[in-house]
């Protein structure tokens, strides 16, 4: 069968190999797919991979031998799964691949909004601590995390990766999650509800996937719960959270501040609110991006491809 990579360059700009992929049938892999073109490329193959070109049920509907979906992604919106279903589509996703780097991705976030290690480093290479009249220098307070309360909103495998870390370091950890297990976790996180957490919180880290119940999740009123001393981490979602909402609450100081590494629309416009908001630091989508992660993708992806060809497809999310 023939393997179209509709959308491959952000998996693989030149760092990894293709050649597994390659050996399971004749492949064709584009960097990106403009829309306009997703429906004469996809009709190429009877496989296709894509991580954010959309296949709609439109689309779906006119690519008579598709055969195979697979997801070079953990999330899967960007496909009619109902539509591929309805056709004997599997669709495959590779669901554990980024949970280590996003989790790391968290704490570096955590470390930057409390120690300000990138303002720092630009007031040290500005001259200011050469100017210095002392031994140190700091222009922005200096925050201890050992003691505070670290709440996880979602606590899936990359919430749970979260939780570890902040424990390690000293802190709390409460969590929320729609299916909270009936008895106390083994790991020292107490459960408690959303309200209660985003009170309660000195941090509080997003992990919960997007679904209608959870778009604009974080918005003006569940940001008046929360300290004035509190910060927020979102590497899950950029729905989840009302922007200018949160804007807002940063630029009159209602909380202290923000770390993002997804926004509703990627890449934002110039005049995104976010941009350039009090005591906000956005990096671009790259938690998932080391390449490590990446080569458990590629991995895993030629894993399902081949489990597909076998006729015995795993990871599905349309069963």
């Amino acid at each position: 069968m023939r393997i179209v990579v509709l959308d491959g360059f952000t998996l693989n700009p030149g760092d990894l190999s293709w050649a597994e992929l390659e050996a399971l049938g004749p492949c064709t892999v584009y960097d990106r797919t403009p829309a306009a073109e997703t429906i004469a490329r996809a009709t190429e193959g009877e496989i296709l991979l894509t991580n954010k070109t959309v296949l709609s049920a439109e689309i779906i509907r006119q690519l008579p031998r598709l055969r195979y979906i697979c997801e070079l992604a953990t999330g899967y919106n960007n496909v009619d799964i109902d539509a591929a279903r309805k056709r004997n589509v599997p669709v495959s996703n590779v669901p554990e691949y980024g949970t280590s780097s996003v989790a790391q991705m968290v704490l570096a976030h955590l470390l930057n909004l409390t120690l300000h290690v990138a303002d720092h480093g630009r007031l040290v290479a500005a001259g200011r601590w050469s100017r210095s009249v002392d031994f140190c220098f700091w222009e922005h307070p200096l925050v201890e995390l050992a003691g505070l309360t670290f709440g996880v909103v979602g606590f899936g495998r990359i919430g749970q990766a979260t939780a570890e870390i902040a424990r390690a370091i000293g802190m709390r950890v409460l969590a929320y999650d729609v299916a909270a297990p009936s008895g106390a976790p083994s790991k020292g996180v107490r459960f408690v509800g959303l309200d209660e957490l985003f009170r309660q919180s000195d941090v509080i880290s997003l992990h919960c996937p997007l679904t209608p119940e959870t778009h604009n999740l974080v918005n003006a009123e569940r940001l008046a719960m929360m300290k004035p001393s509190a910060y927020l981490i979102n590497t899950g979602r950029g729905p989840l959270v009302d922007e200018q909402a949160l804007a807002d609450a940063l630029n009159v100081g209602r909380i202290a501040g923000a770390g993002l590494d997804v926004l509703a629309t990627e890449p934002p416009p110039a005049d995104h609110p976010l941009i350039g908001a009090k005591n906000c630091c956005i990096t671009p989508h790259v938690a998932w991006a080391t390449h490590a992660a990446r080569q458990r993708l590629l991995d895993t992806t030629v894993a399902n491809v081949r489990a597909f060809l076998d006729g015995k497809p795993h990871n599905v999310v349309n069963p």
